[in-house]
């Protein structure tokens, strides 16, 4: 039976940066993921200049499309603002995992081709029954629909419309350097370029409908995007909003997706992973774990706060008509809320 100092369950952004982040600091760590690098996911793509910041700090460098900040597109109406002081990256998710994958291959990480649904935990490690492994600390770091948050009864209601995310890649050249939201009745679409030839386009909605039947919605977008032109698949992911009712539970720790997300409609998903992996292992290695749950907190107060707020006020047919006109007329507020999440 290995016997790691940690187990990191999931081989996403999160899992790998906290493996990356343990393995500096001189942590045994393993990570369990089950599918071949690089692993793609419905993502919009778009790294905030704080991902890039925290990708930098790593010693990692992401082949990408230079972002200049975000713009809010509905009708004839739009308003844009520019990241003051970093850029934000266009980055091909597979590209960013096979960076990340390959820093800890570098690092001396094995990455087990293992799922881990269930575990269980005493006074001095976690176990992954049938499979060999136990770890002084197991982190999950598996996915929005976490199977080891479920399986430990962690999850919480929510009590909003669920949100879904769906994502398409076009060989087209980007028309702009900034992210495009496109506001819609039902749906937001994300134009974020990703290359000179080539642009992701992500959608979230409430609707349970085809991926070209809600891009119709934006007749002035779809019209950049002919049919032809699509290069990928359609990929989905949802509902979006999760809630944990922990991210410290005994011996097991919670980071990216799995330790609760609101929402990708302000862009920082990654960032959050990034960011929540450092606060994961040096609350280990300084022996406070059980301070990193208000680390997380603290770190993420900022995004669930107006997240939160923008998804409310999406869902309330009295107000989303409003948001982009309000953000217009208030240039200067829209781009402080823009530079504070980025």
């Amino acid at each position: 039976m290995t016997h790691p100092d940690l187990l990191v369950v999931g081989g996403g952004p999160a899992g790998l940066a906290t493996a990356l982040h343990a393995a500096r600091a001189g942590l045994d760590t393993v990570v369990a993921e089950p599918r071949p690098a690089p692993v793609d996911k419905a993502c919009g793509e778009g790294l905030m200049p704080g991902a890039v910041r925290a990708l930098t700090a790593l010693g990692l460098h992401v082949p990408g499309h230079p972002l200049t900040g975000i713009r809010y597109v509905q009708g004839h109406r739009r308003v844009q603002a520019e990241f003051r002081h970093e850029q934000g990256l266009g980055v091909r998710r597979t590209d960013l995992h096979r960076t990340l994958h390959r820093a800890v291959l570098d690092a001396g990480v094995p990455v087990l081709p293992l799922r881990v649904d269930g575990v269980r935990q005493d006074a001095t490690g976690v176990t992954v029954p049938g499979a060999g492994l136990r770890a002084r600390w197991l982190v999950a770091a598996d996915g929005l629909h976490s199977p080891v948050r479920r399986a430990l009864g962690l999850g919480r209601e929510t009590r909003t419309a669920p949100r879904y995310g769906l994502r398409r890649h076009y060989a087209v050249p980007p028309w702009s350097a900034h992210v495009e939201v496109h506001w819609g009745p039902d749906a937001e679409a994300y134009v974020t370029p990703l290359g000179p030839e080539l642009v992701g386009v992500a959608l979230l909605t409430t609707r349970r409908a085809p991926y070209d039947t809600q891009l119709a919605d934006f007749p002035g977008l779809a019209a950049r995007l002919p049919p032809h032109a699509a290069v990928t698949a359609v990929r989905g992911a949802g509902p979006l909003r999760q809630r944990s009712r922990t991210r410290v539970h005994g011996r097991i720790l919670f980071v990216g997706d799995a330790a609760g997300y609101v929402d990708a409609l302000t862009g920082e998903g990654v960032c959050l992973a990034l960011t929540g992996a450092r606060a994961l292992v040096a609350n280990l290695c300084r022996g406070t774990p059980g301070r990193y749950d208000a680390d997380w907190s603290r770190a993420t107060r900022r995004y669930r706060i107006l997240t939160d707020l923008l998804v409310r006020a999406r869902q309330q047919p009295a107000l989303a008509p409003h948001v982009v006109p309000v953000a217009a007329r208030l240039p200067r507020l829209f781009g402080a809320v823009v530079n504070a999440l980025g």
